[in-house]
């Protein structure tokens, strides 16, 4: 298991503590899991560690990391919708999947302190996991954060700073400190062993459903749970647990949606925008650091990118919490975009969508 340069294709140790190639390019984590298995699941596990078979595990940090992750439930909400509850978690947030397993890493490798830009989600797993590890913690968010996020980062004793500008200013910002004072860049977006986290997603449903659903909605902005849901679906592709991948829609906002117009015109990279304020602020990035990598799977896999209207990301919330699923404004987004395409195009019926994060959390 080694890191490898997305550009220059360099190998470096794992056990490095630099947030990137020396080429600026991102790293890749060169690690082949073996084929998914259930009879290989540690069922005796009540968490997403029971799939560490398939995950890039040092030693048994994680046993000391572990807040009981993962193993959340899907519901049936109507009879064209499945809900994966993840925001059944530790800290109300599906992050708490890549947090878990990047922490644990770092607690693996020695790493002391980290520090992180987030919207709110990434950097409350974060600075949780930190707490438990013991390891110090400084989380960067952009101003119009949800007061409630900042106050839940702040009580797992992490520093937190909030940065003027957008949320790819705060990116900047954050990785300013990281070249200039080489702090250790525990970043959902940069660091692969996030990416080993959130593919238990799919894990989880395959085992909880013995199937895959035919369609699968997924919110896109950095790629997090995107990255990881394509590839656990490529693990059970080549295990021929699956025959052939189903049919993927992430999810962007009205405001901001870089891949919607990159694949309306088919590009290959992706031109810069100015994300607009938006309820959806989870997924509000117009500069995703692994844009070639998300376009990449978007044209391999016949990706649909679809658009969540801002106008009803509220009534969608409302219809949710009107069946007791109060989710946040991220999160509804994900169901406002699943209406709209069927408005627009057609009935789909076996869908899966992610409630990704707690209502609580974004009343603000």
């Amino acid at each position: 298991m080694k890191y490898i340069c997305s550009k220059c294709k360099k190998i470096e140790d794992v056990t490095s503590l630099k947030s990137k190639c020396d080429c600026g390019g991102l790293w890749k984590l060169k690690f082949h899991a073996p084929k998914f298995d259930l009879k290989l699941v540690d069922k005796n596990t009540w968490g997403l560690f029971r799939y560490r078979k398939f995950m890039p595990i040092i030693d048994d940090s994680w046993k000391d990391i572990t807040l009981g992750e993962g193993m959340t439930p899907i519901i049936r909400f109507d009879e064209n919708v499945l809900l994966k509850m993840d925001y059944f978690m530790p800290t109300l947030s599906f992050k708490d999947r890549g947090a878990a397993m990047l922490i644990s890493h770092c607690k693996s490798i020695g790493v002391k302190s980290v520090v992180q830009d987030s919207s709110g989600n990434a950097g409350n797993s974060v600075a949780a996991y930190c707490a438990k590890a013991n390891i110090k913690c400084e989380i960067f968010v952009p101003e119009g954060t949800s007061p409630k996020k900042i106050n839940m980062i702040r009580s797992h004793n992490a520093k937190v700073n909030i940065t003027p500008g957008s949320r790819d200013d705060c990116a900047d910002i954050c990785r300013n400190k990281v070249i200039e004072e080489k702090k250790y860049y525990a970043n959902h977006v940069y660091n692969p062993f996030f990416y080993e986290g959130t593919k238990t997603y799919i894990y989880e449903v395959y085992e909880q459903l013995n199937r895959i659903p035919k369609n699968i909605f997924v919110p896109l902005g950095n790629g997090t749970l995107f990255i990881g849901v394509i590839k656990a679906l490529e693990e059970l592709l080549e295990s021929e647990l699956i025959e052939t991948m189903p049919n993927i829609y992430a999810i962007q906002s009205e405001y901001c949606s870089p891949f919607v117009l990159a694949t309306k015109n088919s590009e290959l990279k992706l031109s810069k925008v100015i994300s607009k304020p938006t309820l959806a602020e989870g997924i509000a990035i117009g500069v995703p650091m692994r844009a070639e990598e998300i376009l990449e799977y978007i044209y391999k896999y016949n990706v649909k990118t679809i658009i969540a209207p801002e106008d009803n990301i509220i009534r969608s919330r409302e219809i949710l919490a009107s069946k007791g699923i109060y989710c946040e404004h991220t999160t509804a987004a994900s169901y406002a975009a699943y209406l709209q395409y069927c408005k627009d195009n057609e009935s789909l019926s076996d869908c899966l969508i992610s409630m990704c994060g707690a209502g609580l959390k974004s009343d603000h």
